[in-house]
Parts: C-alpha cells; sequence; structure tokens
C-alpha cells in the first residue's frame, strides 16, 4: 500500500491510497491517514482512483481515520471511488458517514460550504 499525503493549505490534505486496501494494508492505510490528523490537518479527502480492491479490514481503516478526524474536529471524505469501492460502501451504507465524490475537487469545495451533502450525486450506481 502506497499512501501519499499532500497538505492542503492549514487544515486540508488529500490522501491518496494505491494498491489493495485489504487485511495486509490496512494498518498503514490507518497509519498514513491518522499521522495526517495528528500533523493537523483535519478535513481529509481520501483520493481512491488509485486503489483496486477493498475488503472490509480496509473499511474498518477508513472508519477509524473518520473518527480520529472528527475527534480533531474535521471530517473525511472519500474521492474517486472505482466501482468496486463503490459497491462495497453502498451495501454497508457507509457511503452515508463516507461521503464518496467524484473528483478530489468536489471533496474538498463541500468542506468550504460550497456544496451540498450531496456530493455524491455524479458517481456511478448512484440513484
Amino acid at each position: 500500500m502506497e499512501v501519499t499525503v499532500e497538505r492542503q493549505g492549514e487544515v486540508a490534505a488529500v490522501i491518496t491510497l494505491a494498491g489493495r486496501l485489504d487485511l495486509v494494508s490496512a494498518a498503514a492505510a490507518k497509519r498514513g491517514i491518522t499521522d495526517a490528523v495528528a500533523q493537523g490537518a483535519r478535513r481529509l479527502v481520501v483520493d481512491l482512483h488509485r486503489v483496486t480492491f477493498i475488503d472490509s479490514s480496509g473499511l474498518s481503516s477508513l472508519v477509524a481515520a473518520l473518527k480520529a478526524a472528527r475527534q480533531a474536529g474535521g471530517d473525511l471524505r472519500i474521492a474517486r471511488p472505482n466501482e468496486q469501492a463503490l459497491v462495497i460502501l453502498q451495501m454497508t451504507t457507509l457511503d452515508r458517514v463516507l461521503t464518496p465524490f467524484p473528483t478530489v475537487e468536489e471533496a474538498l469545495r463541500g468542506y468550504d460550504g460550497q456544496q451540498s451533502d450531496a456530493g455524491n450525486r455524479d458517481l456511478p450506481g448512484r440513484r
């Protein structure tokens, strides 16, 4: 699992994950995201466009990272999930708390109050 953190101003960060987000890599992903929170990033966007597969361990790491962000007074959003990730989020109803957005830019804009909570309406498979 490759984890890249790119700061966006003082309190925001885009975290790009690459590879499989599964039992083997979930701890590394969680650590990368929570480290960003520890360094002051409270508004997080996790870019999943390079993630090829997500299982329950991967989802758990995202939920734990969301909890860390919220405890710091922030939030975590998902950007550019592939079809498999989106189906998993929808099947588990985690798309209600890990809001998926079609682009990183839209997820970041949502933090500025420029977008409603319906940021995921343009994603494939959304009704």
